[in-house]
């Protein structure tokens, strides 16, 4: 690990100052959950840490009193927003966040680290960068845990974010800020991650001199919603693949739905598509199991990860069937 600076700000001003110079050889540290390890294997070599956890505008969760929406600070830490009474009836962010499967994790990781927790391909954290030689590495070598939507271009990663696919179907949306405090931009959280097309590109559009501060959360209590990860087993291992769904149904018709997938593509996978097979239907299985034939659809796998075809359909069925509350079911089908 190379020699840094450390900060710690104390408020917002004090962090954007940090933020202001050279920024681009500046990390935010919050949990330390991923950065640590990037930065003892230097994958990462920044010159300066900033620590965001004291500064007191990214903590808390609190309801805005004119629309309703839950303001979510970027260094809440997991555990808080799984246990808040105003976060319980969202049912895809407690699934994901149940299904790390570790209260040690829960307990470290903040929100805004676990939204752009950076890609965990084997080859980006041996050091061959983020896209593996324009991706040719990656398929040639090993790619069993590789993307199987989004593939066409170099990257090939999984974007690593469990609770990214369960707020974007609710309908989450993001506050950034900077370069100074008055400087405030808000877009749907999809539209936070991005496929880099060269060496030097992040997975998210965080541009310099600008911090992720919050996440707002639409209050919908017409919508009912679930997150399904398909896993190795129980433990805080990575999903293989992941869907979350989100429904508004008027007694068992679907009038309303949004489904993302996790852990198939470079970024979140909003499957719009699939989400049309069920919008106006009764919620049934055949309904589902329509809508996870349509998800996958387009998918193209790499030579060793064809499997991820059918564990993605088996997730976005039982996403939804979770969110309607009905069975899924115990086998793979």
């Amino acid at each position: 690990m190379n020699n840094f600076e450390y900060a710690q700000p104390q408020n917002l001003s004090e962090l954007l100052d940090l933020l202001r110079f050279e920024s681009e050889k500046t990390e935010l540290l919050g949990g330390g959950t991923d950065l640590v390890g990037l930065m003892k294997k230097m994958i990462v070599t920044p010159d300066r840490v900033v620590n965001l956890c004291d500064v007191a505008e990214l903590q808390g969760i609190q309801r805005d009193p004119q629309s309703g929406d839950l303001l979510l600070g970027a260094t809440v830490r997991l555990d808080e927003l799984f246990e808040h009474p105003h976060l319980e009836s969202c049912g895809a962010l407690r699934d994901a966040i149940a299904g790390t499967a570790s209260r040690q994790f829960q307990a470290q990781s903040t929100l805004g680290g676990e939204l752009l927790r950076r890609p965990r391909c084997w080859y980006f954290r041996d050091g061959h960068g983020l896209l593996a030689d324009h991706g040719r590495m990656i398929l040639n070598g090993d790619n069993r845990c590789h993307a199987i939507l989004g593939n066409s271009g170099p990257a090939k990663f999984v974007n690593a974010s469990r609770l990214a696919p369960a707020l974007i179907a609710i309908g989450a949306r993001a506050l950034l800020v900077g370069p100074t405090i008055d400087d405030r931009h808000e877009l749907l959280l999809e539209d936070l991650y991005r496929t880099p097309a060269r060496e030097g590109e992040r997975e998210n559009v965080l541009w310099p001199h600008k911090v992720l501060t919050h996440i707002i959360l639409p209050t919908r209590p017409d919508v009912t919603s679930a997150t399904y990860e398909v896993r190795h087993g129980e433990g805080p291992g990575e999903p293989l693949a992941a869907a979350a769904a989100a429904l508004q149904l008027e007694g068992d018709v679907v009038r309303d739905a949004k489904i993302v997938m996790g852990h198939v593509a470079p970024t979140p996978w909003v499957a719009d598509e699939a989400a049309g097979e069920i919008i106006g239907q009764p919620i049934s299985d055949a309904a589902a199991e329509a809508a996870g034939y349509r998800a996958v659809a387009s998918a193209t796998p790499l030579k060793d990860n064809q499997y991820k075809v059918q564990l993605a359909k088996v997730a976005v069925v039982r996403a939804i069937l979770q969110a309607a509350r009905l069975p899924t079911g115990g086998v793979y089908a």
